[in-house]
């Protein structure tokens, strides 16, 4: 099971634990409470903390769930009223409370069934079962260091999941073979046509300007005040990666600023409620948990370097891997042709430029996209996940490891990119030409009846 995030305060009669609990219905959380144990349940999450001195229920307790926050509140009356509960900010190891998460080992049952089931079992036993934690899942997320944070996915409403309740035990390849599967069968070759054919809107999408983008007035990017106080909440954290872990740390990169990108040209920099879902969509690490490099060749071998007393980073000379780039980013073309709103080769290539100006505007530039990227992950009730196992890291990499000559290389490259049609798969080539063809043959009456249907 899951453990929720949560918080502990207090006054002088009680003690408030906020716990983040989204999607979940108030109706079916259950709590328990003996003395200093306190034991939560609400699918697909269990909490279990053991308190310094004893609580109770009464009059004055009470459990309050928000859906809109997605955060349950409780407050729980203290047995001796003033009381101190020390360190409830769990500064103090030798005082933190004792929590426990339960996981389903049987992925043949039911999954509700089995949380249930281990909650039953939690309960007959005085609250209290043994940890086990598999060690045996394939790694996912930043620098594959992540497992765990889809073992109840089936019970949660994830609709960018493409790998099912499977998604913690399929090898790389398996999640690869998904994507493309599941790529191929969202492909619809008449939204396409009709994007090619009436294409006004995407022509204002692509006549639009990031302000990213726009001409500095100064030769530096400055923070706002809500994005330093994101970076500030992000903890320092060291990152010992290998240099073919750096290089697909930098492809991946391509990837998180195309969605970036095409929600942005798409929202005119405005997201909207849909933005989480798009962006998540179409970028293959969340919804396949699959990142790049996507090329069968090998990876260069790269020279090490200290930055500003900061982990080691790597310099590469992307200009001889133009090949892998491009391979890098079909993946993302792919994606946006077969499953956002609009649907049209333009706008990918002008979401590719977009990253490539991301690149060359450096650092800074670069995390500010991250920061906004992982601002709206951050606000949905469960594509926030992919902020804790990829955005959260990017955005400390970024500042800490990335080297700023090789994302302005990078962004040349990019830039200079040249991207085949034909390697999508898809017959985008003849497709067109059947739009061009029935243009050609339409004729001059406004009535609707008398245009032939392009297919």
């Amino acid at each position: 099971m899951i453990t929720p995030r949560f918080s502990c305060s207090q006054n002088d009669t009680s003690v408030v634990v906020s716990v983040y609990c989204p999607a979940v219905r108030g109706s079916e959380v259950e709590i328990h409470l003996d003395e200093t144990l306190l034991s939560l349940h609400v699918a697909p999450y269990f909490l279990r903390l053991n308190f310094p001195a004893s609580l109770v229920e009464d009059d004055q307790s009470s459990a309050v769930y928000d859906p809109a926050s997605g955060y349950l509140t409780l407050t729980l009356t203290k047995q001796n009223p003033r009381e101190n509960f020390p360190d409830l900010d769990f500064s103090d190891p030798t005082c933190k409370p004792t929590i426990e998460v339960l996981s389903s080992q049987d992925n043949s049952v039911d999954p509700g069934a089995a949380e249930h089931n281990e909650f039953l079992e939690a309960a007959a036993n005085g609250w209290t079962i043994p940890q086990t934690i598999s060690d045996t899942l394939p790694p996912y997320g930043f620098l594959n260091a992540y497992t765990g944070y889809f073992l109840h996915v089936a019970t949660t409403e994830n609709e960018i999941n493409e790998l099912g309740a499977d998604a913690e035990t399929l090898s790389l390849s398996e999640r690869r073979n998904r994507r493309l599967k599941h790529e191929d069968s969202k492909w619809d070759p008449e939204h396409y046509m009709a994007d090619f054919a009436d294409d006004d809107q995407i022509e204002e999408l692509l006549a639009w300007m990031h302000p990213h983008l726009e001409p500095p007035s100064a030769n530096i990017v400055i923070f706002t005040e809500a994005e330093n106080a994101a970076m500030l909440r992000l903890h320092r954290k060291e990152y010992l990666s290998s240099p073919q872990d750096t290089h697909g740390l930098y492809l991946t990169l391509l990837t998180l600023l195309f969605s970036y990108a095409y929600d942005a040209r798409t929202t005119h920099h405005e997201p909207t409620p849909e933005s989480a879902w798009t962006i998540a969509a179409l970028t293959p690490a969340f919804s396949a948990l699959d990142p790049p490099p996507y090329s069968s060749q090998p990876q260069p071998q790269t020279r090490t370097r200290h930055i500003d007393g900061h982990p080691p980073s790597a310099s590469y000379d992307f200009g001889v891997h133009a090949r892998e780039l491009a391979e890098t980013l079909i993946p993302s073309y792919r994606r946006a042709l077969a499953f956002p709103l609009y649907r049209s080769w333009a706008l990918a290539e002008a979401c590719r430029t977009d990253v490539a100006r991301f690149l060359m505007r450096g650092t800074r530039t670069v995390l500010r996209c991250l920061l906004e990227l992982r601002t709206i992950l951050d606000g949905h009730e469960v594509y926030y996940r992919y902020s804790r196992i990829w955005l959260d890291d990017f955005c400390r990499w970024i500042q800490a490891c990335a080297s700023e000559d090789t994302l302005v290389q990078l962004g040349q490259v990019v830039s200079r990119l040249s991207i085949s049609k034909d390697s999508l798969g898809w017959d985008l080539v003849a497709l067109e030409s059947m739009v061009q063809i029935a243009k050609e043959g339409q004729p001059d009456s406004d009535d609707e009846s008398e245009r032939p249907a392009l297919l």
